[in-house]
């Protein structure tokens, strides 16, 4: 059997065996990396070939884009931000307590990494909070002013309609050795906070992937729990 592909193999925990098919996988990188690099370093390019996307219904954090003038003070805890029956969903076979992102600053970025393989088919869910500061320097950048600036620079392809202030998602279809992987990753903003939820997929027997849109609406529900757990972390006005 072919190995399991670079990209996925370097998430998985160290070693291990899928006796039903006598694979051995080995991780290649650290699960506990900070998100921001984890999301550039590991996930596949951005395909071409994605569609736009609008988000559906409405949700706790839904607004205008133009700036909710909502203004957090901290991010919430990471691995309770997701509710056990979506985590169920989207990963199944998943423990639900996840692994928690070990970060430089707590206090303003937290994270959280799911992933299982059930059978053959693997779930990765990652999911990272981000609030910024103001920054009280000669710039006088404001702190929802210095999460416009971050979004900016981690937006995505297709826009989002529906959920925060502004969002966006990619996303992209990898094949490595025949094994085809899928992964949507959708930022957000919420007045001076970002959220960033990375979902990716395969099936190990037919070496297929989910669809975009799978993928694409698994990341949106996480994201819009995400928000709400935002929401409920701590909340002053502005």
């Amino acid at each position: 059997m072919a190995p399991l592909p670079i990209t996925l193999a370097a998430r998985l925990l160290p070693t291990v065996v899928l006796a039903i098919v006598g694979w051995s996988m080995t991780t290649t990188g650290d699960s506990t990396a900070d998100p921001g690099s984890q999301a550039s370093a590991q996930s596949p390019a951005p395909s071409s070939s994605s569609s736009s996307s609008s988000g559906s219904g409405t949700n706790p954090g839904s607004g205008s884009g133009s700036g909710s003038g909502a203004s957090y003070s901290k991010p919430p805890a990471a691995c309770g931000s997701i509710t056990a029956a979506t985590l169920k969903k989207l990963v199944p076979g998943v423990k639900t307590a996840g692994k928690a992102l070990k970060l430089t600053d707590p206090t303003h970025r937290t994270g959280c990494s799911w992933n299982a393989l059930k059978g053959f088919d693997y779930r990765w869910l990652d999911v990272t909070f981000e609030v910024a500061a103001a920054n009280n320097g000669t710039t006088g950048q404001s702190a929802e002013a210095s999460a416009r600036k971050t979004y900016a620079a981690q937006k995505q392809t297709s826009a989002l309609t529906g959920v925060g202030d502004e969002a966006s998602v990619s996303t992209s279809l990898t094949k490595d050795s025949g094994q085809q992987t899928q992964e949507a990753v959708l930022v957000v903003r919420k007045g001076n906070a970002l959220v960033t939820i990375t979902y990716n997929g395969s099936d190990f027997e037919t070496k297929k992937a989910p669809s975009a849109t799978d993928v694409r609406q698994g990341a949106l529900s996480a994201a819009k729990e995400a928000l709400t757990a935002l929401g409920k972390a701590s909340t002053v006005a502005s």
